[in-house]
């Protein structure tokens, strides 16, 4: 029960409307079911009596602590939805009889479960999940979004703590959402049957039932795949960076959270964020459409509705934003690529509207028609759709419109004659344009990814000749000179045997159309580990770039104790695996040195002391135990562990999506930071420890000083052993 069209209650007398609520309610139940005064009293009392019965049951309610007994074997439900919740957690309780239904935040990830010390009720818990959402921080209508690894972690939970008379999910539109809503189904059916390690085996089943043996397997990968790069973002936030004001305390101030709904989530320019997660559903929507020319035609309907839409449409709104986020830095820019990128985008949006006019009139014959029009692309646009544009879908008078870009791409005009612009890997400045000097990103042999580039592009429509020239001879250019008509990318690399020892910079320099020359610093760290000969005894990470990224999964050791052993969860994460700590019923602990506790071991070598800073990657959860908060810890080496508890580092969901938690669920992680001061370059060993259950570590990531902001963290380090 909430208020008038689904709003929270009044927060002061919520708790007493609320008691007022079920007495009437159980009373009406009462006299409805013939228990107050007999069936025919019931039936044969006026309106005003039963009314007046009523308001009286409510009165004894409130004076007496109790409430009418309605049947027994009537099934009643309460539902702890949003701010009802927190009646519960101030001591509010229903009736023993009363199945207490506990919900998730509206994103996948359960809010309370049932509290051990609680009495027996015999009513027993029930789950209220979401597979489609409308509210804050923003609507998710469109595809199925959720993924399979975290629903059953959460389910798995539910069932550890005994919560299990009754489950029922928001499917929204049942149609799109049929995979989520069959593994909800069986695993509610038969928990005991779907473990973690059989959940490969139910996509194969799933993709055997509904398109045959042949390519189970393929459509399987494909579905995991889907459900991975899903889980990341909501497509209908690809146009929100959420950003911390480093001013202000999150966990106090909810406007130190920013929100920019003109701004891409991934980054433009650091380690070619965006470029990489497009191509990545770029190359998921080449598997898929090789699978569906593979499909008898008999299949090729139920394969769009099942799959091959879901895919092809998102990786197109994925292709879609590139372009469009691209072309309004090529515009600051003033690249003769500029619109071109606009009408890549405009193009993008086209296909958007063709893939889903395919669904709705040539798919299954038309039977379709209507379904596919729901809008994910224009939300934001405060100026055309009203101040609940961040949050909900663009619609006027409640009726849904159709699509539109949101930012507009801009169209720019260029001189005739050419003009040199440069741009380098990892920034978003240009050059000479820019105040600063042109610094690539740092070149290091323990790099991971592609070698740093330096774009030169023209500012004007006549084509130029251009050169790339490194003042060093063991730096090299792929293409170092050529003609730019709009632009080219020209890669550098590092000839590691003959580049000296330590810590030293280059100058590379762009020649461009009359004379015109923009100088470019190469910063090449070529310094061995101290203590270490090269990579001999190098055992794990090796810092480079300032930074060191460590995937959860890639421990140099697990250590459990009491009872409580490291999971590996595959595909919760959003770059890969998570590792958390089962039971999930385990008893909170406090972490012990000297081998007492479970933790995961980390090996790593860093080139300089000092100050490093350590976020932690965890997947969002709410305080869901009786325990207040939800920690863990971390340490070096032998230092005492320091405990971080996440909810009181970034704010909890508080019943109506509070800007932090949003920023938590939008994202898809919860980022917390420890500080360390290392008194020693060279080998270290760095602990994550258990503290509460429940806790899904994804990734690590060092800072040492030169660590870029971007929205999945840098591609994970080079390691060895």
């Amino acid at each position: 029960m909430r208020g008038n069209g689904d709003t929270s209650l009044p927060d002061g007398d919520g708790i007493e409307l609320m008691r007022e609520i079920i007495a009437a309610q159980r009373q009406i139940l009462a006299e409805v079911l013939g228990e107050a005064g007999g069936e025919g009293a019931a039936a044969g009392a006026s309106r005003t009596a039963r009314i007046a019965s009523t308001e009286e049951a409510s009165r004894t309610a409130r004076t007496e602590g109790a409430s009418p007994t309605a049947p027994a074997s009537v099934p009643q439900v309460w539902t702890l939805y949003k701010e009802v919740q927190h009646y519960w957690d101030r001591g509010l309780r229903a009736p023993d009889d009363v199945t207490v239904v506990l919900t998730d935040d509206n994103w996948g990830n359960i809010r309370k479960h049932p509290d051990p010390a609680e009495p027996a009720r015999s009513g027993g818990y029930g789950l209220y999940y979401h597979f489609d959402y409308v509210g804050l921080g923003r609507n998710y209508k469109w595809v199925d979004t959720t993924s399979l690894p975290n629903m059953w972690d959460q389910l798995h939970q539910a069932v550890a703590y005994g919560n299990n008379r009754l489950w029922v999910t928001n499917v929204g539109d049942l149609k799109g959402n049929e995979l989520p809503t069959q593994f909800f189904l069986d695993y509610a059916w038969n928990p005991d049957r779907w473990t973690l390690a059989d959940l490969p085996e139910w996509e194969r089943r799933y993709a055997r039932q509904n398109f045959g043996e042949a390519q189970a397997a393929a459509i399987a990968s494909v579905l995991a795949a889907y459900g991975r790069l899903q889980s990341r973002r909501k497509p209908e936030l690809l146009n929100r960076r959420i950003t911390l004001d480093p001013a202000k305390d999150p966990a106090t101030d909810s406007s130190a959270v920013v929100y920019d709904d003109q701004a891409t989530p991934f980054s433009l320019s650091a380690h070619r964020e965006l470029e990489r997660v497009t191509e990545e559903w770029r190359q998921l929507a080449r598997d898929a459409d090789r699978i569906a020319r593979r499909l008898p035609a008999a299949d090729q309907d139920a394969w769009y509705e099942l799959a091959g839409y879901a895919v092809r449409a998102t990786a197109n709104v994925y292709v879609l934003r590139e372009a469009e986020f691209t072309n309004l830095l090529y515009a600051r820019q003033g690249r003769a690529a500029t619109n071109d990128r606009a009408a890549a985008a405009e193009a993008g949006l086209a296909e958007d509207f063709a893939l889903a006019e395919r669904f709705n009139s040539r798919i299954a014959g038309g039977k379709w028609r209507g379904f596919q029009t729901q809008p994910h692309i224009g939300y934001g646009d405060i100026e055309r759709y009203g101040p609940n544009a961040p949050w909900q879908q663009p619609e006027l008078d409640n009726v849904a419109l159709p699509d539109e870009l949101f930012p507009a791409v801009r169209r720019i005009e260029l001189p005739e004659a050419a003009r040199l612009g440069v741009a380098v890997d990892g920034s978003e400045e240009w050059w000479p344009g820019a105040g600063s000097r042109a610094v690539l990103p740092e070149f290091s042999p323990y790099r991971t990814g592609p070698d740093p580039y330096i774009e030169v592009f023209n500012r004007g429509l006549s084509p130029f000749g251009y050169r790339i020239e490194p003042s060093v001879p063991w730096i090299t250019v792929d293409r170092p000179r050529g003609r730019v008509d709009q632009q080219i990318r020209a890669a550098l690399r590092v000839d590691w045997s003959r580049a000296p020892r330590g810590r030293t910079e280059a100058e590379i320099v762009v020649y461009g159309p009359e004379g015109t020359a923009v100088p470019v610093t190469a910063v090449v760290d070529h310094r061995r580990v101290p203590g270490l000969d090269g990579l001999a005894g190098v055992n794990g990470f090796v810092e480079a770039g300032g930074h060191v990224a460590i995937d959860a999964e890639h421990f140099s050791r697990a250590v459990g104790a009491d009872g409580v052993r490291w999971q590996r969860v595959e595909g919760i994460g959003r770059t890969g695996a998570g590792m958390t700590p089962f039971p999930v019923t385990a008893a909170s602990r406090t972490p012990r040195r000297g081998g007492g506790s479970p933790r995961l071991e980390y090996e790593l070598s860093l080139l300089a002391s000092g100050p490093v800073t350590v976020w932690a990657y965890v997947s969002p959860r709410n305080p869901a135990l009786p325990v207040a908060g939800l920690r863990y810890a971390v340490s070096f080496d032998d230092e005492v562990p320091r405990t971080v508890d996440i909810i009181a580092a970034t704010g909890a969901d508080d019943g109506l999506m509070n800007p932090q938690w949003a920023r938590n669920t939008s994202d898809n992680i919860n980022r917390t930071a420890t500080q360390h001061i290392l008194p020693r370059p060279g080998r270290h060993r760095l602990v994550f420890w258990m503290v509460d259950p429940t806790v899904i570590l994804q990734r690590l990531i060092i800072d040492t000083g030169g660590l870029h902001p971007t929205y999945l963290g840098p591609p994970e380090s080079f390691r060895t052993g």
